[in-house]
């Protein structure tokens, strides 16, 4: 095997670089905690973006895993397939939605999602040329579709033009919505909690409004719930803690613990939007990845992950409340459950790699100022507190 500067020598002559990557090569994983190819741990709150909700090398995950590769990797959406029937019908009934389309990634599912809006507007009105208000500050993928509805100038500026009809409104502020309604409104798209913004939930009161709004004029809800989704909040959905439901909604990252799998789903009058020849997809929803899928959600029932996050996220809110009323230089905490950022006054790259490379400790920024901790959905009290302790040493 190359030795670990041979590789990274290598990886940045083979890979297309549009990552600026930290200086470690991650072998394998346990539980909560991550080696290096050198075979350091490191602890981590960074669960690969929020990805990894029952942590690394989980048996009973691998084992479905293994039985379902010895079985059947794909077979197209020509055919029906098992996995993806299972997996449907637990996901549909933790959600308590109509239908779900099983894709590759998030920011699949988000294009998905932004079609079914423009093909439910053009059943009812006969024609094209629709709106959608989305967000300031959000984030919703990089593809050209998710792209046009993330709001931040930095991420859409060099690919422009981006898809016509996008509005943007004021997190948070149900008046700056309201004046973007038009008669060609066909749709009002947001995360539940904003993340790569800066761990922003939505205000009950806001999500309330605009739900309201999209009652009054025939708008579809959109809630992106690919990181806060998959009881990262303490609920199976973010949106499950304001008492409404959206017309649609995303998911994707825990969804697979690892594996590449998102989905979008629908209820109601968007269940039925699309027709055959709408969408598709080659890979999406083939018997592996659904049969990761289904074992993800068979175990966080069995093991009652959304309660533990419940109690967990709370010791985390706890901890993190001291932490930034002894430290001068954290100006801010919020979040909800497993998903909580602290707001510093100064950027937070050098603290990040501090603690990576320092401490062994995984963490990740939500913007240039706060550190978000998005840990294994599996963390226990010992582990906040081994993480609170390498924090402060990374100051």
């Amino acid at each position: 095997m190359q030795n670990k500067m041979e590789a990274m020598e290598k990886a940045e002559q083979v890979l297309y670089k549009t990552y600026n990557r930290f200086p470690v090569i991650f072998d394998h994983g346990d539980g909560v905690y991550l080696y290096d190819s050198e075979g350091v741990e490191y602890l981590d709150f960074g669960a690969g973006i929020a990805v990894m909700g029952l942590g690394y090398h989980d048996p009973e995950y691998t084992n479905a895993l293994t039985a379902q590769a010895g079985k059947l990797l794909h077979t197209s959406n020509l055919f029906y397939n098992q996995p993806a029937i299972d997996a449907g019908e637990k996901l549909l009934k933790v959600s308590q939605m109509d239908k779900v389309f099983f894709t590759n990634s998030g920011t699949e599912a988000i294009e998905g999602a932004l079609k079914i809006a423009k093909r439910y507007a053009f059943n009812r009105d006969g024609h094209g040329g629709h709106e959608i208000i989305a967000m300031k500050h959000s984030f919703h993928g990089r593809s050209l579709g998710a792209l046009s509805v993330t709001g931040n100038d930095h991420y859409q500026e060099p690919f422009a033009p981006l898809l016509p009809g996008i509005r943007f409104a004021e997190f948070n502020n149900l008046d700056s919505v309201k004046e973007l309604i038009n008669e060609r409104t066909c749709a009002i798209l947001m995360e539940t909690i904003q993340g790569e913004g800066g761990i922003y939930p939505a205000e009950k009161e806001f999500l309330e409004g605009v739900r309201n709004l999209c009652d009054e004029h025939d708008m579809l809800l959109i809630l992106d719930e690919i990181q806060c989704g998959m009881g990262r909040t303490g609920q199976m959905f973010a949106w499950q803690n304001y008492g409404i439901k959206p017309d649609v909604m995303t998911v994707a990252k825990a969804l697979g613990n690892g594996v590449p799998i998102g989905a979008f789903l629908a209820r109601g009058k968007a269940a039925f939007a699309m027709k055959p020849g709408d969408h598709g997809t080659t890979y999406g929803g083939n018997p592996f990845v659904c049969a990761a899928a289904d074992k993800v959600l068979e175990l966080f029932e069995k093991r009652q992950i959304t309660q533990h996050v419940q109690e967990i996220g709370a010791y985390l809110w706890e901890k993190l409340e001291q932490f930034v009323k002894k430290h001068d230089c954290a100006i801010a905490h919020r979040g909800m459950g497993l998903m909580q950022g602290i707001e510093f006054e100064q950027p937070v790259g050098d603290m990040v790699k501090k603690a990576l490379l320092e401490q062994h400790l995984v963490l990740i920024s939500a913007g240039t100022n706060v550190i978000r901790f998005v840990p294994p959905l599996i963390i226990t009290k010992k582990d906040v507190d081994m993480m609170v302790e390498r924090l402060e040493k990374s100051l």
